[in-house]
């Protein structure tokens, strides 16, 4: 304790603040509803003093939510929980409520015999009073207040473990079975990162809680992870949904990278989300290969560049923000992943495993910055990575390259022509990046391919570069194992691409090949297409093959599309499904009515075609329209199941039908309270897009409607009403969006995982 402090400072919002004591003697305070500022005294000496403070949270607006039966949903279970991050734990408790204050925490909670009580750290006793229970946690470890929870419930506990430590899953009674399914491969990710962080598991226990109407995917508190209900898989929805696999060890890298090392502010939160982020790309190259990672880190960056393209363009370490939450977005989490991809790939496996057991270890239970983890990785390898943050994290943006490729027959000359095509920066006034990768020559023979393999540095505006080969090469590979965080046009000729999309040994690179075929069109092209779709041995590249085979619009490739109905990944037929519908064809139609009468195994892809029916009700199928609607209408009666999947897809269908007002009356029913909520809410948000093509008067009734659902105090329900808002076309919309913001104590999370989450991205079953 430092001496002098006359008076304490606490964060503590809407509280009942009835006395504050030290050392049992009552201390004058002053409270405005935010913050709570204690007098003392005496001012304070070296010595530690003890601070009581008497207060009562009643139905706090943030940080702790209560969950129990309504009239509407009477089977709703009874639970409490919180939820800190970022700066609402205030709201229950008085606190420094900042990230970089790490401090060791106790709770005592007393709950009705029936419940139990999962809180952090060990469990030190327990103690029954008459019909009631109470519970003593204590966190010996030192960790941020945003960390700190509490979750009561009458849940089913399934014990588990590793390496002696206590591994728990917290279910509700009677989904038991769908626990163990979603969680069960826990204890393999706590050794997975023990070893890949180069420290052991931190904390006494490992508890994941799967609690009702979550706000968020999960939430990583220290050694007591809450989870979304909806991510507990029954037994046909974990055949093909793998996102529970992704959150589960999201939300478990977090208790080394937020946890055991804690940002000092939140602008450096990118630290411990782009390695979370990180941890899924990682987990999934051990669990599945090499490929699949290399296609789920495409997917991360493809969700940063929408988000750069479309929305807005930051440095991923920024001070400027209103709310820290504002900073959970896809800078955030999936470029974070990329640079860690980056640093992997620059330093290789062995420096970067050591780069990252230095870090941590050095910093285990204290405060970080990013300049942190710059000088671990100097110290542990000695290389200076300050030329990727600059260009990465301390400014927005990354390179556009565009590629052209020529050769010269008479000199065995292959020419390329990188330029980089990104507009300037206007805040830093820099638009070039100085970065090296590799190139690759591809030669067939046989089946066999043969790689010539050159390393570039592009650093101007535009490069030329001069390569004597022997012979000329079949296809060309720019940046080989796809290691920049970058986009890429190419402009090569189109039987090079031909034998890229169809020899090139890296799935991304494929990709590429497959994406330029596509905007070239023409038939040679939906031939190509046609023949990865079919035969490509991973399901990635068959899914691109598909999605570009779907802006073709060419008879033949609507027949191969056809072909991946029958593909024997679920993902692959999702996408020749939604292809289909962009044909608006007699032959789509009855081929994804036969495959909707028929079934899947999968879920998402019933869902997929109900959907891309109602597409298709429009054009010269509008005849169609009643038939469709009859359809849907027959989905939405009988296909209810695992988180209302199958019947989302229905109402999606139906919004489609923007001009159909049957199809916004049978939306409208769906979102009254006692349709099952993640229906509701499905029926909620496609409000937006249905009204787009409805009349002045039906538009005016969906407007009034959200109004009503607007002034329902659910988090989930609010963010529904906020989605449909921002897809409609009026600006009655904006005006109801801002009474909305005005009225929503909580904001969420810009991103989508996680977190995301991220509430679409990495929450499983949305």
């Amino acid at each position: 304790m430092r001496s002098g402090i006359g008076q304490l400072l606490l964060d503590a919002v809407s509280l009942k603040i009835n006395a504050v004591a030290i050392d049992n003697v009552n201390q004058p305070f002053d409270y405005d509803g935010k913050q709570l500022r204690v007098r003392l005294l005496k001012p304070t000496t070296e010595a530690p003093i003890t601070l009581l403070i008497c207060y009562r949270a009643e139905q706090p607006k943030r940080g702790m939510y209560f969950i129990s039966p309504t009239e509407h949903y009477p089977d709703k279970p009874v639970q409490a929980w919180t939820q800190g991050e970022d700066e609402d734990s205030r709201f229950w408790f008085p606190c420094f409520d900042y990230p970089g204050q790490l401090a060791t925490s106790e709770i005592r909670v007393c709950v009705p015999k029936s419940f139990l009580a999962i809180s952090n750290g060990e469990l030190i006793t327990t103690e029954e009073v008459g019909e009631e229970k109470i519970y003593h946690w204590q966190q010996k470890q030192v960790h941020p207040t945003y960390l700190m929870t509490l979750a009561v419930g009458e849940f089913a506990e399934i014990c588990d473990g590793w390496n002696n430590i206590t591994v728990n899953y917290y279910v509700e009674k009677a989904r038991e079975a769908d626990g163990r399914r979603s969680l069960e491969k826990t204890p393999r990710m706590l050794a997975f990162l023990s070893e890949k962080y180069g420290y052991p598991y931190p904390y006494p226990k490992y508890a994941q809680v799967c609690v009702a109407d979550f706000i968020f995917g999960g939430m990583e508190n220290t050694s007591a992870t809450l989870l979304t209900d909806r991510c507990l898989l029954d037994e046909r929805a974990s055949l093909d949904d793998k996102r529970t696999e992704s959150l589960v060890v999201h939300e478990l890298a977090h208790q080394w990278f937020g946890n055991l090392v804690v940002i000092k502010h939140w602008s450096h939160a990118w630290i411990k989300e782009g390695m979370a982020s990180y941890a899924e790309v990682l987990w999934v190259e051990q669990e599945y290969g090499q490929e699949e990672a290399a296609y789920y880190l495409l997917n991360e960056a493809r969700s940063y560049l929408a988000e750069d393209a479309s929305r807005y363009r930051r440095p991923i370490v920024t001070h400027i923000y209103r709310e820290a939450i504002e900073l959970y977005d896809c800078h955030l989490y999936e470029k974070g992943a990329c640079v860690y991809h980056m640093i992997r790939v620059i330093l290789g496996e062995e420096l970067y495993d050591k780069a990252i057991h230095t870090f941590v270890q050095d910093h285990a239970h204290k405060t970080v910055e990013t300049i942190d983890l710059l000088r671990a990785i100097d110290k542990a390898t000695g290389y200076n990575l300050t030329f990727l943050f600059d260009q990465y994290v301390f400014r927005g943006g990354h390179p556009d390259y565009q590629v052209a490729y020529g050769w010269d027959g008479d000199s065995n000359l292959a020419k390329l022509t990188v330029t980089q095509t990104q507009a300037k920066d206007s805040e830093q006034g820099k638009d070039l990046f100085d970065l090296k990768l590799k190139i690759a020559f591809g030669y067939v023979e046989d089946g066999e391919v043969d790689l010539k393999v050159f390393s570039l540095r592009i650093h101007e505006r535009e490069q030329s570069f001069f390569f004597p080969l022997e012979a000329k090469p079949d296809f060309i590979s720019f940046d080989v194992g796809n290691s920049l965080l970058k986009t890429v046009t190419l402009d090569y000729p189109l039987p090079e691409l031909q034998a890229q999309l169809l020899h090139d040994p890296d799935p991304v690179s494929r990709i590429y090949a497959a994406e330029t075929l596509g905007k070239k069109g023409g038939l040679e092209a939906v031939n190509t297409l046609s023949e990865s779709l079919e035969s490509d041995r991973f399901w990635g590249v068959r899914l691109e093959a598909a999605k570009q085979l779907a802006k073709i619009k060419l008879d033949q490739a609507e027949c191969a599309l056809m072909k991946g109905l029958e593909d024997s990944h679920q993902q692959v037929r999702r996408a020749a499904i939604e292809g289909l519908g962009e044909f608006k064809s007699e032959k789509s139609y009855q081929a994804l009515k036969a495959r909707l009468e028929l079934g899947d195994r999968s879920y998402y892809t019933e869902a997929e075609i109900a959907r891309s029916l109602g597409k298709l009700a429009s054009g010269h199928l509008r005849d169609k329209q009643a038939e469709i609607l009859k359809i849907l209408k027959q989905v939405l009666a009988e296909r209810a199941g695992w988180n209302e999947v199958v019947r989302s897809g229905a109402i999606s269908g139906l919004a489609q039908m923007k001009t159909v007002a049957e199809a916004a009356d049978i939306i409208l029913e769906y979102t009254n309270l006692g349709v099952p909520q993640a229906l509701r809410l499905s029926a909620i948000r496609a409000l937006g897009s249905v009204s787009t093509g409805q009349t002045p008067d039906k538009l005016e009734f969906i407007l009034e409607r959200l109004e009503i659902l607007a002034g329902e105090g659910f988090f989930l329900t609010q963010a529904a009403v906020s989605s449909a808002l921002s897809m409609m076309e009026t600006p009655k919309a904006i005006t109801l969006l801002q009474a909305l913001a005005a009225q929503t104590p909580r904001r969420p999370r810009a991103s989508p995982s996680r977190r995301s989450d991220r509430q679409s991205a990495k929450e499983p079953g949305v």
